[in-house]
């Protein structure tokens, strides 16, 4: 199915980013990879070595500048764009009355929503013209409150609004939207690189994932299954798929479970 199509993935230095980048590869597709560090010029030499043409573009998705220069190049490149998987984001991990820098909470919004919101938009007519697909990297807590998360889940959350909302704009154009909402991925940055109260990274202070965490190569293939039967969403593990209808029905039970999870993710267990 991927074989020969192009595929333009945001955050892919790293984490789930990478990890797509070269089963697309895999796949026979050709990828624009776009990051904020250099660390991207190492997925596309692994992309190459399985065979896939590969592009790179370094910048800030929450830049709209940066967003249209590598739609662009991509286009320039290959000549059209397939899918766009929107991958990169940042975290936090702070109660909201102990925050000293409010500032993250705009840095959040910039590069979570807004960062998919401008690669969208740029790559929207390409996307139209081939009959593609936007797959979305949101997270479970687009539709659940999580402790220590309040500038990440509202993030999320706006993801899941705008998504919802397109979806209706782009019937009878063949794009399709695949929203993806992991748990606690393991093997990314994320965790390290969430903002702290004082608005810097947790850096080394950051615990591991519990064992409840779902690993890059299982959420990887998950995601690709998902985009060659053209799904809307993805909720993965299998056993959250019930917890957005459980939070309808009785949030308290919602509200302990979240609670009790974080306070394990906080411990490693």
């Amino acid at each position: 199915m991927f074989n020969g199509k192009i595929v333009a993935i945001t955050g892919a230095s790293s984490g789930l980013g990478a990890t797509l980048a070269l089963a697309f590869a895999d796949e026979g597709a050709d990828v624009a990879l776009f990051a904020l560090d250099e660390g991207v010029q190492d997925t596309a030499k692994a992309c190459r070595e399985r065979g896939s043409r590969a592009i790179t573009a370094t910048g800030d998705v929450g830049k709209p500048d940066d967003c249209e220069a590598w739609i662009d190049a991509a286009v320039s490149e290959f000549g059209a764009v397939d899918y766009l998987v929107a991958c990169a984001g940042i975290s936090m991990w702070a109660r909201f009355d102990e925050v000293e820098d409010v500032a993250i909470f705009r840095k959040l919004m910039e590069t979570n929503y807004l960062g998919i919101v401008h690669c969208v938009y740029y790559a929207l007519p390409h996307l139209k013209a081939r009959d593609g697909m936007v797959v979305a990297i949101s997270s479970i807590q687009g539709k659940i409150g999580v402790p220590l998360h309040t500038g990440y889940v509202a993030s999320k959350h706006a993801v899941q609004g705008f998504f919802e909302s397109l979806r209706t704009e782009l019937l009878d154009t063949g794009v399709d939207v695949l929203t993806v909402l992991p748990h606690w991925l393991r093997g990314t940055n994320l965790r390290k690189a969430a903002f702290g109260r004082d608005g810097g990274s947790l850096g080394g202070s950051s615990r591991k994932h519990s064992k409840e965490s779902i690993s890059l190569d299982d959420a990887s293939e998950a995601i690709i299954e998902a985009m060659k039967k053209r799904k809307r969403e993805l909720i993965i593990p299998f056993k959250l798929r019930f917890l957005p209808w459980l939070h309808l029905i009785n949030p308290k039970i919602v509200e302990y479970l979240v609670t009790r999870g974080v306070s394990k993710q906080e411990k490693g267990e």
